[in-house]
């Protein structure tokens, strides 16, 4: 389905609560996701067209000290400091949800300026 640029949308039809849009981002088309699971939230994120590495984000509490939060790269490519930054980001966003975060960044430019404006997008859009 073809949703124009800059536009956001919800969809009633689908079985699970997400919100999809498209979006110019220094000047590549990125197409965003964001899904709510009973017990996770994914957020697909490209420029590709397809999906890219995938992660995997959880805060975990202790009773005796400040939450800490887990990243971890599941598929694709581990030298990417940034893409770690971005979901530990995200993550953090949603530490008022128990629910850990699983995220694709298939993208063509992984520029400190266009995952800032990804974590903006997203957290802009978040159905926590």
């Amino acid at each position: 389905m073809e949703v124009p640029m800059n536009s956001a949308q919800s969809g009633p039809h689908f079985p699970v609560q997400h919100r999809s849009l498209s979006l110019d981002i220094k000047g590549n088309k990125t197409d965003i996701v964001i899904s709510k699971y009973e017990d996770t939230f994914m957020v697909i994120v490209t420029q590709i067209g397809c999906m890219g590495t995938i992660l995997a984000a959880k805060k975990d509490e202790s009773v005796f000290s400040d939450p800490t939060y887990n990243v971890s790269v599941l598929f694709g490519k581990r030298d990417e400091p940034l893409l770690l930054a971005c979901a530990r980001q995200l993550i953090e966003h949603i530490s008022g949800s128990a629910r850990p975060l699983v995220i694709s960044l298939g993208l063509k430019d992984h520029s400190q300026g266009t995952l800032k404006d990804i974590i903006a997008a997203v957290i802009e859009n978040r159905l926590w």
